[in-house]
């Protein structure tokens, strides 16, 4: 079973109304091993994981998806500007190599 991994979404600003434009941040805990590095125990290369894709959508209909390679550093950040069109919900979804798949989500609730 995949485990379930922290992350984070934030919107900036935090006071927003529908029309603007927001960065929506997206942070995730994740190794992000590159296959290079050996375990210090067995001496043995550790195998790659690392997230390869990753799609932000609101209320189910994608507005940015991005192919991820293993050299992004550990703990990975991603930011993206997204034009307010109504109340609802941006959801972040990634995979990594593994097979391990997550979500995210945060309310969109643009002031009147």
């Amino acid at each position: 079973m995949a485990e379930k991994r922290k992350s984070m979404i934030k919107i900036k600003p935090k006071k927003y109304k529908v029309g603007d434009t927001v960065k929506v941040d997206f942070i995730v805990i994740h190794p992000m091993d590159t296959g290079t590095k050996k375990d210090k125990k067995t001496g043995k290369a550790k195998p790659a994981h690392y997230i390869d894709s990753i799609t932000f959508s609101f209320d189910g209909t994608p507005f940015t998806t991005m192919k991820i390679w293993e050299s992004v550093s550990t703990n990975p950040y991603f930011s993206v500007n997204y034009k307010v069109t109504g109340k609802g919900k941006i959801t972040v979804d990634y995979t990594d190599n593994q097979g391990e798949k997550n979500s995210k989500s945060k309310k969109v609730k643009p002031k009147d």
